[in-house]
């Protein structure tokens, strides 16, 4: 019996990555290489790819979405509109996300009027 055992086992051993490889290689998905590889960021119950959209007031929306700041316009994925009220006329600062509304105004920072 162990004459029959030994090609046996190395026949099997032989025959399991011929059946494996015979099917060709694996096919995905266009893209699903793209999302397990990305880190996924979450907004609310939702999932989404950082590199095409941001969670703003718990929405998703795409990376070029604007929004009005008195009489500016900023990006809302990457900057903030805060109130600034040391001059009535100026009424906004427009600060990049991540900085304190609170904070001193840098050279980075816009100032906006208010419209009326």
């Amino acid at each position: 019996t162990s004459s029959l055992f030994c090609p046996t086992v190395v026949l099997a051993a032989l025959d399991i990555p011929m059946l494996l490889w015979s099917h060709g290689a694996p096919v995905s998905p266009k893209g699903a290489s793209l999302m397990l590889c990305q880190a996924l960021r979450r907004c609310g119950d939702k999932l989404y790819d950082p590199l095409q959209h941001c969670c703003y007031d718990d929405a998703l929306v795409p990376l070029t979405r604007t929004q009005r700041c008195g009489n500016c316009t900023f990006s809302v994925c990457f900057e903030q509109c805060c109130p600034w009220s040391f001059r009535p006329q100026e009424a906004f600062v427009v600060k990049g996300k991540g900085q304190m509304c609170s904070s001193v105004q840098s050279l980075d920072d816009r100032v906006c009027r208010r419209v009326s």
